[in-house]
């Protein structure tokens, strides 16, 4: 049984760090597709001078979507993080309990454990939702041509 149980573990373990490295190389392309962008955007800039402004907001725009999807993809890493952690703890648990029978104590531990996890993770995703929607609200107060201070103090104060 104890050996079943590890082979378990193990296999477990295997299978999130391979989706650990798929989620990597996402962001590595991630990456490459904002590089691609901004090399773009320079050359449309040297073509034509007249179109800057537009260009700039372009820009502007294209950077902030890129931040918030980083930042989706940051947030999935620490939630597969958060899970393998959680994973392993109750795992860790239950050959516990196989070993010598734990008392419902321990039981009650784990669980608490579990809940006190699901706490951060809320917390970490609320904070997440107010950066966005601070990150939004600077964007269109940039659209509407106001400079970034402004824009900046406005966000805050309504946030």
């Amino acid at each position: 049984m104890m050996m079943r149980m590890m082979w378990m573990l193990m296999m477990r373990m295997r299978m999130r760090i391979r989706m650990w490295m798929r989620m990597k190389n996402r962001m590595r392309f991630m990456m490459r597709i904002i590089l691609r962008m901004r090399m773009m955007m320079m050359m449309m800039m040297r073509r034509r001078r007249r179109r800057r402004r537009m260009m700039m907001m372009m820009m502007m725009m294209m950077m902030m979507m890129m931040m918030l999807m980083m930042m989706m993809m940051m947030m999935m890493m620490m939630m597969m993080m958060m899970m393998m952690m959680m994973m392993m703890m109750m795992m860790m648990m239950m050959m516990m309990m196989m070993m010598m029978m734990m008392t419902m104590m321990m039981m009650m531990m784990m669980m608490m454990m579990m809940m006190m996890m699901m706490m951060i993770m809320m917390i970490m995703m609320m904070v997440m939702m107010i950066m966005m929607m601070m990150m939004m609200m600077m964007m269109m107060m940039m659209m509407k041509g106001k400079t970034a201070h402004s824009a900046m103090v406005i966000t805050f104060s309504t946030v």
